[in-house]
């Protein structure tokens, strides 16, 4: 503790109880109903529903991660997720109007909106427990070592202690989060992820302000090029993962990257359609106008503005802890918080990761919650005829919510502790969803895709990456390519040979969500109006316009302004264009 002064301790107990003051504020909207405190009533605006995705996705780790990464491939190794900004525009043109406009509680709610019967019935189930449980658990359990990472090195804690204080602050997360619903997640939220981008954008400053530093030019002086290299090398062979210099890919690599994995791969909260948290705050949105807004912040946000304060001070602590091994680089983050920052301010970079670590585990305890009640109890145990009446009902549900909010936070407390045993089977987990993505994304568009189509998809995909690890051992990216081909194979097969979804469900779900695409099957008078090439070039628009504008800030920050312009220009092109196709594809999609 000998590290904080009593300003900085200050700050942070302010900030804990602003955060449970907003807890206790919110908790009387939160009590009306599913819909309330898992949607926010779905009232937020689109500012805010999007700033919540971001925050969400800015862990404690995050920064850790990004720092590690720039030690071992420099800038350039950042391709590792900047390609996921493809799958992530699919989302926002493709697929936020229609889950909006689903009007379900729950991603899982809709599996049974678009599929019928058993089928469509276990599906929920199973998905509800794999998802909201099992998955949840781990993905917290990272976050909480992360956490305790940081606490181990800013503190000079033990590994063990470090554990109790991250349960301590999960415990915190619980109450706030159990009391006010996704409302009160939303609006700290905001708090949180502002206080977490202005404490990194301050240490970034600081960290060139060091004398081992020397502001931008010194950085740029003193670190090799391939350090600020922007691009990765295509068509480079070999191990791309271990050897230190600009990121290297091969040509199969790069085309998983660039062909497959955006729409292939299931991950959380960049699953391909949406999903998980994503999809939550696109329906807690007031209107579809303003779930496709939040979702298109979101992915500017998330790619163009996060990761250059991260960047700049995981470069600077290089040239300040010069010593520190690469794969340790991460904790050169802490370490510059730790040392460089005066009293008060190196309080306010602690709450700015406790903001982080907040923001996501919040999210991540209410999303998995939503499973537990609404696809599970109020699905198969409890269901809203049983009661007398709607009113009991949703009493009865939201009280079982905030019970499930804190059983996850229990079997997350036991994941933390044994992360390093988790860690493997998540990774397994996460590879046995290759291929899937086909089925997430086509069940929106296709009127044949049934409820067996997604369980072939998920049993092929499990098969695919059994057969690759056990019998083949490929690696990486041959073995996403591999099982992405399997899992394709069993459930297009799956799907001819079984009968499709019956017709009053099919009509059911399109004259609700009206999407389009091919839906001639389902008979119906009223085609859809919606244009698959204006979404298209929306898309396409988006991602140019974003990364263009993710490399000009790069390029201003490191005074390349030939460049920068350059870039900037590129990327109000395609806002032009973006501007367009979207108007154009609003006044062919249904009112809101």
């Amino acid at each position: 503790m000998m590290h904080l002064a009593l300003i900085d301790w200050i700050v942070i107990v302010g900030f804990l109880l602003l955060t449970i003051s907003i807890g206790v504020i919110l908790k009387q909207k939160a009590e009306g109903n599913l819909a309330d405190f898992f949607l926010g009533g779905r009232s937020l605006p689109w500012w805010v529903a999007g700033v919540s995705m971001v925050a969400t996705t800015f862990a404690a780790d995050t920064p850790l991660w990004v720092a590690e990464v720039i030690a071992q491939h420099g800038i350039s190794g950042n391709w590792l997720w900047w390609n996921m900004l493809i799958g992530g525009m699919l989302t926002t043109f493709f697929f936020a109007r229609l889950w909006r406009r689903a009007n379900v509680i729950t991603e899982l709610e809709f599996l049974e909106l678009r599929y019928s019967g058993k089928p469509a019935a276990f599906l929920r189930g199973f998905k509800a427990a794999y998802l909201g449980i099992f998955m949840n658990v781990i993905i917290i359990g990272w976050v909480n070592v992360a956490l305790s990472t940081i606490f181990q090195v800013f503190f000079d804690m033990d590994a063990q202690t470090a554990t109790y204080a991250v349960i301590g602050a999960m415990l915190l997360v619980a109450i706030y989060s159990t009391m006010s619903g996704l409302l009160g997640v939303a609006v700290t939220d905001f708090f949180q992820f502002t206080i977490a981008m202005g404490g990194c954008i301050y240490l970034a400053y600081e960290v060139l302000q060091h004398p081992a530093v020397g502001g931008i030019d010194g950085l740029v002086a003193q670190l090799p090029a391939w350090r600020l290299d922007f691009f990765p090398i295509i068509g480079n062979q070999g191990d791309t993962e271990s050897n230190l210099g600009t990121y290297s890919i091969g040509l199969v690599s790069f085309f998983t990257f660039a062909g497959v994995q955006w729409w292939a791969s299931w991950y959380p909260g960049a699953e391909p359609g949406g999903g998980g948290y994503i999809s939550q705050r696109m329906m807690s949105a007031k209107d579809e106008k303003q779930a496709q807004q939040a979702t298109l912040f979101f992915q500017i946000a998330h790619y163009c503005l996060r990761p250059w304060p991260w960047i700049i001070v995981g470069l600077g602590a290089l040239l300040i802890y010069p010593n520190l091994p690469i794969d340790e680089a991460g904790k050169g983050f802490v370490y510059a918080m730790r040392d460089i920052l005066s009293p008060g301010f190196k309080g306010l970079l602690l709450v700015a990761f406790l903001s982080a670590y907040m923001s996501t585990i919040s999210t991540q305890l209410n999303w998995g919650a939503s499973y537990l009640t609404n696809d599970i109890y109020k699905r198969f145990i409890a269901k809203e005829s049983s009661f007398e009446s709607i009113e009991k009902a949703d009493k009865k549900y939201v009280g079982v919510a905030r019970i499930a909010t804190l059983v996850i936070m229990l079997f997350a407390t036991i994941s933390t502790f044994n992360i390093s045993s988790i860690d493997s089977a998540a990774k397994f987990l996460i590879e046995s969803g290759a291929g899937t993505g086909m089925v997430l994304i086509l069940r929106w568009y296709w009127w044949r895709i049934s409820a067996w189509s997604e369980i072939a998809a998920t049993l092929s995909a499990l098969l695919g990456v059994i057969i690759s690890r056990l019998f083949l051992d490929l690696e990486f990216p041959m073995s996403l390519l591999f099982t992405t081909a399997i899992c394709t194979l069993g459930w297009t097969i799956t799907t001819f040979l079984t009968k499709p979804e019956n017709k009053s469900t099919l009509q059911s779900f399109y004259e609700r969500v009206t999407p389009p695409g091919n839906w001639s099957a389902v008979l119906i008078k009223k085609p859809s109006n919606g244009s698959i090439s204006l979404l298209i070039l929306s898309w396409l628009s988006a991602v140019v316009m974003t990364y263009a504008l993710l490399f000009a800030i790069g390029y201003t920050i490191f005074k390349n302004y030939s460049n920068a312009i350059i870039w900037f220009l590129v990327s109000a092109i395609m806002l032009i264009l973006l501007r367009f196709s979207m108007n154009k594809t609003t006044h062919k999609l249904p009112s809101d």
